[in-house]
């Protein structure tokens, strides 16, 4: 459940430049044939955004907008073409590095708002050496077609049933919402479902590229964004440039065994959390260690399961609002003060503005993370496989992601398009430059082995690490050792000396008090604040 913009589901962004087949090709280091590729790809026709944007409201003050038509298929590079919504904020400096694909993740995250983001929170010298490029993927945001599926899979209007089944018919009840979640989509984007997944969005990335008219590309993902970028810089080693790759995703795990991963990793998180209110009991009287807090959790729970708050918060409902902080701890003091009002002094109004149902960018932001999870691997087709390995991990003691992810990720088992092959992630490809991986130890969307198993495949790369971390989404998010190693790379590609394992360590900060919400400063503006808002499922 990596997905960084939507809510929880009930519980992880044309160039005629003509490249023949769906497959991304073994090898594409740029060639003579390259430059003529380019001279022919569109061009995108840059223009001032609009004040009142529909899709980003006013996040695009000061950006150019554009557009760039690419094939749905692109094996048939004539055929139907859909449509890509891009941003850029130009560079200013003499000195030009270039252009920076920017995307927060998801998959199904929008884009186009981060060019402002990144220009904002950066230091002057760095913002204004690059061409800052943001936008929608293929069925994301302002990019049309723009796919919504079944709104009441995740909005139902009432509270939605408990995602833990209490018998085997609420499990079969909730395999019928997923099933038909899947038959949804098809019925309404059977000929786009085929057409989307990781490879197409790879493919996608060097159309733009193209009609950017640029050899080479510098790339900055978090999350699902991490993947992305790793299966592009497979495919076009020669055409990267320079690549930060924040909270990275464990390649050989897509799609089904890293959801599985999640489950182990979120419990921990939120058992760290539960311990950091126990260690703030003073302020939260919800318990004096991480059982009686966790108890309180679980009693809370089952009260909003028989009396749910203004009819529509219920117990998954909650679980939606603490998913958060397993992605981040800038929502521990606001959610436990909410916490303690309802089971301490049986106020359930700061609970009641904690969740908000989805909006139609989440809608969107979720149906898209289906439609590229779904067909970049294969996925269990029978249902005996999930109802196992999720009853395990919760009879494990691993109780609270396990079964919102499951049926977060359940239409995958009834999807209206094949899943697979997965895109190749390795770096063994000559033209392979190197890339910066940045991780926290403790991320629980994308568990720490993704980082060292993408290191190993990576030769060349560096990898820096927030030990003791757990926020999702590191760089540029404040911690200063970790964003001047980031600011160096950006600025004139220094990396940090290669090392055995982690070639640079940087200790996590002492986390919130307890008395106020973490204050959002610049440069948090980009990391794991408002750009990576806290429902990255993996994806």
């Amino acid at each position: 459940m990596l997905n960084a913009s939507k809510p929880v589901a009930g519980g992880l962004a044309t160039a005629a430049v003509a490249l023949a087949g769906l497959s991304v090709p073994a090898s594409a280091s740029p060639t003579p044939a390259d430059g003529a590729a380019r001279a022919a790809a569109p061009r995108i026709a840059w223009k001032p955004c609009p004040k009142k944007d529909p899709v980003e409201k006013g996040m695009l003050k000061g950006l150019e907008c554009g557009t760039l038509r690419v094939p749905l298929d692109y094996s048939r590079p004539r055929g139907e073409q859909i449509t890509l919504a891009l941003t850029r904020a130009r560079h200013t400096a003499r000195r030009f590095q270039g252009v920076v694909f920017l995307n927060r993740g998801g998959p199904g995250a929008h884009g186009r708002d981060l060019p402002r983001l990144f220009k904002y929170a950066l230091p002057k010298d760095i913002a204004a050496g690059y061409d800052w490029i943001g936008y929608d993927p293929r069925g994301v945001g302002a990019s049309r077609p723009a796919l919504v599926c079944d709104p009441k899979y995740q909005n139902p209007g009432r509270p939605k049933a408990d995602v833990v089944p209490g018998n085997a018919a609420q499990e079969r009840a909730w395999i019928r919402r997923a099933r038909a979640y899947a038959a949804d989509c098809k019925a309404k984007y059977g000929r786009i479902l085929p057409h989307m997944g990781t490879r197409a969005w790879v493919r996608d990335m060097d159309a733009i590229r193209a009609a950017l008219r640029q050899k080479q590309i510098n790339y900055f993902g978090y999350s699902y964004g991490t993947y992305l970028g790793a299966a592009y810089a497979t495919a076009y080693p020669g055409r990267v440039r320079r690549m930060v790759l924040d909270s990275v995703v464990r390649p050989s795990g897509v799609w089904y065994q890293s959801n599985l991963d999640q489950n182990v990793a979120f419990e921990e998180r939120i058992q760290a959390y539960f311990g950091w209110i126990a260690r703030n009991h003073a302020t939260y009287r919800l318990g004096t260690t991480r059982t009686a807090v966790a108890a309180a959790y679980y009693r809370a729970r089952a009260s909003l399961k028989a009396k749910p708050i203004n009819g529509r918060i219920g117990p998954s409902e909650l679980d939606d609002v603490f998913l958060a902080d397993g992605y981040g701890d800038h929502s521990w003091p606001a959610h436990a003060r909410a916490l303690s009002a309802y089971v301490v002094k049986k106020d359930s109004r700061s609970l009641a503005k904690a969740w908000t149902p989805p909006n139609w960018l989440e809608l969107n932001n979720y149906t898209v993370y289906n439609a590229v999870q779904c067909r970049d691997a294969r996925w269990p087709a029978d249902w005996s496989d999930w109802h196992r390995d999720h009853w395990l991990l919760y009879r494990l003691g691993y109780r609270f992601e396990t079964w919102g992810n499951a049926w977060y990720n359940a239409p995958c088992a009834f999807w209206g398009a094949a899943g697979g092959p997965r895109p190749e992630v390795h770096g063994r490809r000559a033209g392979m430059p190197p890339i910066l991986l940045v991780h926290g130890t403790e991320d629980a969307a994308t568990p720490y082995p993704g980082a060292l198993e993408t290191h190993h495949l990576f030769p060349s790369s560096r990898l820096i690490v927030q030990a003791g971390g757990g926020n999702h989404g590191v760089a540029l998010g404040g911690d200063a050792c970790i964003d001047r190693a980031v600011l160096a790379y950006l600025r004139d590609g220094r990396l940090p000396a290669d090392r055995f394992g982690p070639d640079l360590s940087c200790p996590a900060g002492p986390g919130p008090k307890p008395d106020q919400a973490k204050k959002a400063g610049q440069a948090a503006r980009v990391g794991a604040g408002p750009v990576l808002l806290p429902s990255d499922r993996l994806g």
